[in-house]
């Protein structure tokens, strides 16, 4: 009877996984894109250096980095599901915190303290969300619906540059540019609580009940570290995972400020809404598009024989943004195919590393909050990375800025060839 019982705890309600896979993503990259790119090209308009646009953007996504650090109270928790709309609420309420105060004087410290409990809100809310995943699907589904899993969490990214940024563009053009962005961020807000509402009905109860104590926390966040550090070969898959990120870090910071950049510096000159419609147009398709068909393409071959094929794709923008600051062509099409195309490789790579931390890296006890620890190093990478660019791009230049990035991406093409990439019950 108590079996039955846990069983009945345990096991996710029986809905397809694309009534609530995509959604889910959709919520978690909303707030996280919020931070990385949409609070970026806010601050840009509202006249800050590059360089201090990627410094505060990196700091704000340390939050993602330690977020590992209390996921072993979520583990604790009687339902993910709760925990999932709980902080889609709160990012939902700290976002519409940021639209009122870009109409204040003080807008500047107010909206980073308030970014920073979206980061907050957000980190928090991926350990969960990824926890439901995790526990909802066997290791085939976890592959096969990671493509739209990785299409929708970076969906949102093009869902707040393709929509919302464009809509920012002619705002700015009538009534300013604070006006604008407190529009934008209100109608982010409003989404993120419309998500929590759907998530109430379409998410799995995908939980576990357990007693919790202060003791056992302690204990189990030293387990979870200790056996997460006891892994085989762990710290050569950590700097795999770091340098996996290693120019996509840069390029997501400096590549949409390079857009708007004046010709005269390096830049190609697109207005706010320009920047928006080349993300949302070819972009969106492109990125959708390949995201998927990465997730079956690993599946159909496996990790282990996908993973070069995977992080040739990753480092693809990497060559088309060099290409892009060589030829800065005029053509708004030329650009939005560029951009497609870059697009695309990054949605077919992602993939690669978010199974290689799923499948290789948090593979037995402790699966989610070792997710969790995996995917704080892999923001780690990103947010290093993106820490520095800004300094980096304006001491090179765009070109030679963008060159370095190519020959940054390289290392992990090296040490793919010594990491572990198959799990230990996929190895036996």
């Amino acid at each position: 009877m108590n079996n039955a019982t846990a069983a009945a705890v345990t096991l996710p309600a029986a809905r397809h996984p694309l009534v609530w896979v995509p959604t889910l993503y959709l919520a978690q990259g909303l707030p996280f894109y919020a931070v990385a790119l949409v609070a970026g090209l806010m601050l840009k308009s509202m006249g800050l250096p590059n360089d201090q646009i990627a410094r505060w953007t990196g700091l704000l996504g340390l939050a993602w980095v330690f977020k590992a650090l209390w996921s072993p109270f979520l583990e604790l928790a009687r339902s993910k599901k709760r925990v999932v709309v709980a902080f889609q609420l709160v990012g939902g309420a700290a976002l519409a915190g940021v639209a009122l105060a870009l109409q204040l004087p003080a807008w500047f410290a107010i909206s980073i303290g308030l970014f920073a409990v979206v980061a907050l809100a957000s980190a928090t809310h991926d350990i969960a969300a990824d926890g439901v995943y995790i526990a909802s699907l066997s290791e085939r589904q976890q592959a096969a619906y990671a493509g739209w899993q990785g299409a929708f969490f970076n969906a949102a990214k093009f869902l707040s540059l393709g929509g919302l940024v464009i809509l920012a563009g002619h705002l700015e053009k009538s009534i300013g540019p604070a006006p604008a962005w407190t529009v934008v961020f209100a109608l982010l807000s409003a989404t993120m609580v419309a998500l929590a509402l759907y998530h109430l009905w379409a998410l799995p109860g995908a939980g576990t009940v357990r007693s919790a104590s202060v003791r056992g926390i302690a204990t189990t966040l030293v387990d979870v570290i200790r056996a997460f550090f006891a892994k085989p070969g762990i710290w050569l898959a950590i700097l795999f995972i770091i340098l996996f990120r290693a120019g996509e870090g840069q390029i997501q910071t400096i590549g949409p400020l390079f857009l708007r950049d004046a010709r005269e510096i390096g830049g190609l000159g697109l207005s706010t809404g320009e920047v928006g419609a080349v993300y949302g147009t070819a972009g969106t398709i492109a990125f959708l598009a390949g995201s998927i068909a990465g997730g079956y393409f690993t599946s159909w071959l496996g990790l282990k024989r996908a993973m070069i094929y995977l992080i040739l794709a990753m480092n693809l923008p990497n060559a088309v943004f060099y290409y892009l600051s060589v030829a800065q062509p005029d053509s708004l099409g030329v650009i939005a195919a560029a951009l497609g195309l870059e697009m695309f490789g990054y949605g077919f790579g992602f993939v690669g590393i978010i199974l290689f931390i799923m499948q290789v890296v948090a593979s037995g006890p402790y699966q989610t909050a070792h997710y969790a620890l995996g995917t704080g190093f892999m923001q780690l990478g990103f947010v290093l990375f993106k820490m520095i660019s800004g300094d980096i791009q304006q001491a090179l230049g765009y070109r030679t800025f963008f060159l370095w990035v190519v020959c940054a991406a390289l290392p992990v093409l090296l040490l793919m060839r010594f990491v572990r990439l198959e799990s230990d019950a996929s190895a036996s």
